[in-house]
């Protein structure tokens, strides 16, 4: 299993000590030493694959199936004496504002920490480094790896919440920059990003709370430690909805301010509607006139009349003139 097994490394006494035999070597060393514990990370294994690890761990079938097939949400169970854990990492991609969503999948008991992750979010050679190089948590055995593991994805829930806060202004500043942009498909876009980043952390404050009440039994467990990334976590949350709160106006101010566009686009296209209108009523009047007194008959009133040819211009250039003063009385020139 080289390609999914990505470290493996027994911990006692506040060392590490690099497996170098087959997993049931590792595992019958870790229980005969007793105060120490295995951690085996697995990234996106198969079904035959993980039976190499349920061959030498007891591990419930239901909690096995959802650590493979991931797509769970954040939660924490206990099976007999191994609790599972899920968490949802995340990972901001800067050149595209988008939010990939990853899983991390924990068991734990009192000699072992089988981490199976899925995606790329949230990598946890950070987080062996930080156990290694902390004799505090080291003592504090699995217990300790789910702390530091919580504590990483919480902290990366921060920082793509500032990201998003500057997409957001970034957003806003083009709804009110005073341009016609139509920013409505990004602000949709970054909305479905919120949403999945509120669906992957929101679920996880349950399960920090059930931790931090006492209510799951975690040898030598640091509850301040898991209380302040609790704290971070609700303060996240927080923010997460006011970017959803705050996504929500903007969509609305940009949605009124589009309308209003429009509108003024449509009054000023009537407007030139009329003045069209009213020029072709004012050509139409001496057209009409013309027209009359040019068909070509032979008895027609007036033809023969010495005044009629000034009088018929003279009946044109009223008819004009009232035309035009009706139609400015009326504001449609």
């Amino acid at each position: 299993m080289p390609d999914v097994i990505v470290d493996k490394a027994i911990y006692c006494n506040g060392m590490r000590e690099t497996i170098t035999g087959d997993i049931s070597d590792a595992f019958n060393a870790a229980r005969a030493r007793g105060d120490c514990y295995l951690w085996i990370g697995l990234h996106e294994p198969t079904q035959e694959e993980f039976d190499l690890i349920t061959s030498e761990v007891k591990l419930h079938p239901l909690a096995v199936e959802d650590a493979i097939h991931a797509h769970q949400r954040p939660k924490l169970e206990r099976y007999d004496d191994t609790l599972f854990v899920v968490l949802k990492p995340l990972l901001y991609v800067e050149e595209t504002s988008d939010i990939e969503v990853g899983e991390i999948n924990l068991f734990l008991s009192g000699d072992f920490v089988i981490s199976v992750r899925h995606g790329r979010a949230n990598p946890l050679a950070g987080v062996r480094r930080r156990i290694e190089s902390d004799p505090d948590l080291l003592a504090a055995g699995p217990a300790g790896v789910l702390y530091a593991i919580c504590d990483q994805v919480v902290d990366t829930y921060s920082r793509i919440s500032h990201e998003v806060e500057h997409d957001l202004i970034a957003l806003e500043r083009r709804v009110f920059s005073g341009e016609y942009t139509d920013v409505t498909e990004d602000i949709y876009s970054l909305k479905r990003e919120v949403l999945e980043f509120r669906a992957a952390q929101d679920p996880l404050v349950p399960v920090l709370e059930e931790i931090v009440k006492g209510r799951v039994e975690l040898r030598t467990v640091a509850r301040d430690q898991f209380r302040d990334v609790l704290d971070h976590l609700l303060r996240v949350d927080a923010q997460v909805d006011e970017h959803n709160e705050l996504l929500t106006s903007a969509l609305s101010a940009h949605l009124a301010l589009v309308s209003r566009e429009q509108s003024t686009a449509a009054m000023q296209q009537n407007a030139d509607m009329r003045k069209i209108s009213s020029w072709a009523a004012l050509i139409a009047v001496p057209t009409m006139i013309a027209g009359i007194y040019g068909m070509n008959f032979d008895y027609m009133p007036e033809l023969h009349w010495l005044l009629g040819y000034p009088l018929s211009l003279s009946l044109m250039v009223i008819s004009v003139i009232i035309v035009h003063r009706l139609l400015r009385k009326s504001g449609w020139l």
